[in-house]
């Protein structure tokens, strides 16, 4: 499902046309129903749908469970169940067609491919282009039979699709790239320096260190797969400790892992970049599903008392320059920097004009030893930033202590002399901190009545939701979160309703905002079956209780 995906969706791009898509799948290996959703259009639309135009099933099964989100006048292609009478439906067999056309079953999802093109009225050259593009390295007899394949569906479902095919997809001019936010995660992580990256596999983290992996070569960042994920942080913590810049990736049950982790950093003012994409807990939860449930855990992360920030990306584009300011605040403050994506976010494809590359680079704030005549690792300062270098940089020594120490870096049991005002040096780096957090978006608030407040992946539902809404004459607008811990400085418009828009079960957004302003909410809208947010969902819901 994953191959004929990644080719339609590549071979709409190929057309001129933007894609977006989004990928719902189970987690058990035996299987179970699994969907691809793809949307296209002339220009970026970057958020799901709820229903569909056309509707590809590769077996019976898929038919029964997905035949219900096709929208009316939609097309359905794949073989029909028993006793099906569904006009809509064009009777393909995809797996008969490819035994018995090319000898060969594996070709079903190809022939599939075609019969698409066919039902949307398109030129299938990019689509075979882009087969021969995939299975080139698998040499020219595969390729042809891929072609083959593609032109069986073509053929079998244009003759079929007679009135039923009211869709017509014309080659448009612009380029579009497609970015998935764990590459972008890497890419961005890459551009800021990062040479060293930890982990331990867990979905939906593990296609940020595979991505590094693979490109090892390119991006000159090494790779480790720790036994665990007690292991992925300290090894992080290791090398950020030793002068390389660093970073570690997981979801819900290894970032619980990481706990201990996370306070060594915060107690030895070592840099340290944690992605954490969130999926359903507790437990294993739904593992392979989205969620925005881990927020105040993210805030509230580590024991004891010491200043971390949290960011919330909202898409692959963001997600690659926020991972290099992430890098960037964690080395200027010394401390950890998590930052919070999701399945949703992990997974899907985004299209863009532009991914503005040269808009963020790396930036280093590691000390200079000829500076100092005696060097303190953990000198009192008025923000708090002490100097910072790594062990053998220099002749001067470089000391640190998990227990709390004093400025030399020793082991100290001096309370009110030493403990006390270091706990408050830590501290005072939030001031700073704070002072870097970006305020939230805004769209249509100002003649808004009603304002939804949303932060991270959903911003793009929502921003869908707002223009339908208002299409349908509701004064609505939206604010947006991405700099969540600590909060920015930022005072909420007066005489407006708010509504918190979460893809959690508890509101966590509504229950944080409140530590820092004067704000109150008139509502909450949530979804926490660990499916995306939709425009349709968020438009529904407001309607049926808040309208």
């Amino acid at each position: 499902m994953a191959t004929i995906g990644d080719a339609l969706s590549r071979a709409f791009l190929a057309c001129g046309r933007a894609v977006f898509s989004w990928k719902e799948y189970e987690s058990r290996i035996r299987g179970g129903h699994n969907r691809y959703s793809i949307r296209v259009g002339e220009k970026p639309a970057n958020a799901p749908l709820e229903q569909a135009d056309a509707l590809l099933c590769l077996n019976k099964d898929a038919y029964s469970k997905y035949r219900p989100l096709l929208k009316d006048g939609g097309v359905a292609l794949g073989a029909a169940p028993e006793g099906a009478e569904d006009k809509t439906l064009l009777n393909l067999d995809f797996r008969g067609l490819a035994q018995e056309r090319h000898g060969n079953k594996i070709y079903a999802n190809t022939v599939a491919a075609g019969a698409v093109f066919a039902v949307l009225h398109a030129d299938p050259a990019p689509l075979l282009e882009v087969l021969r593009h995939r299975f080139g390295a698998k040499g020219e007899k595969v390729v042809k039979a891929n072609i083959e394949a593609a032109k069986t569906g073509f053929d079998e479902a244009k003759g079929l699709c007679g009135d039923k095919c009211g869709f017509r997809l014309e080659k448009g001019s612009e380029k579009f790239v497609l970015a998935s936010g764990n590459e972008a995660v890497a890419l961005g992580s890459a551009r800021a320096g990062c040479r060293f990256i930890s982990a331990y596999p867990m979905t939906p983290s593990t296609g940020i260190i595979t991505f590094f992996h693979k490109n090892a070569d390119k991006l000159k960042v090494f790779t480790e797969q720790a036994e665990d994920e007690i292991a992925a942080v300290n090894m992080a913590i290791g090398a950020s400790f030793a002068g390389a810049r660093a970073m570690t990736a997981s979801s819900g049950g290894g970032f619980a892992l990481m706990m201990e982790g996370i306070s060594l950093a915060g107690m030895t003012e070592t840099p340290l970049v944690i992605v954490l994409a969130q999926r359903p807990g507790p437990a294993t939860g739904l593992p392979t599903r989205t969620s925005q449930g881990d927020l105040l855990f993210a805030v509230n992360a580590g024991h004891g008392e010491f200043p971390k920030a949290v960011i919330a990306v909202t898409d692959p584009k963001d997600a690659y320059h926020q991972v290099v300011r992430a890098h960037n605040l964690a080395d200027k403050y010394q401390t950890v920097v998590i930052l919070l994506t999701d399945q949703f976010l992990a997974d899907a494809d985004f299209s863009y004009t532009d991914m503005g590359f040269a808009g963020s680079t790396g930036r280093f704030y590691m000390a200079a030893p000829e500076a100092f005549e005696e060097y303190k690792r953990y000198k009192f300062t008025e923000e708090g930033i002490s100097p910072r270098l790594y062990p053998g940089q220099s002749r001067h020594l470089v000391c640190a202590d998990s227990d709390e120490h004093d400025e030399l870096g020793h082991i100290t049991e001096d309370l009110p002399g030493t403990a006390m005002p270091m706990v408050g040096k830590r501290l005072r780096k939030i001031r700073g901190l704070q002072k870097e957090m970006e305020p939230p978006e805004h769209e249509k608030v100002d003649d808004a009545e009603t304002v939804f407040i949303g932060w991270g992946s959903t911003r793009g539902a929502l921003a869908e939701a707002v223009a339908m809404l208002r299409d349908r004459g509701k004064k609505v607008g939206r604010i947006h979160f991405k700099d969540l811990w600590p909060l920015p400085t930022y005072r909420f418009p007066r005489g407006k309703k708010f509504i918190t828009v979460e893809n959690n079960a508890t509101s966590q957004l509504a229950r944080l905002l409140p530590q820092e302003y004067q704000v109150a909410f008139s509502g909450h809208i949530n979804r926490f079956d660990g499916l995306p947010l939709s425009a349709a969902f968020v438009a529904h819901a407001f309607e049926k209780e808040h309208a």
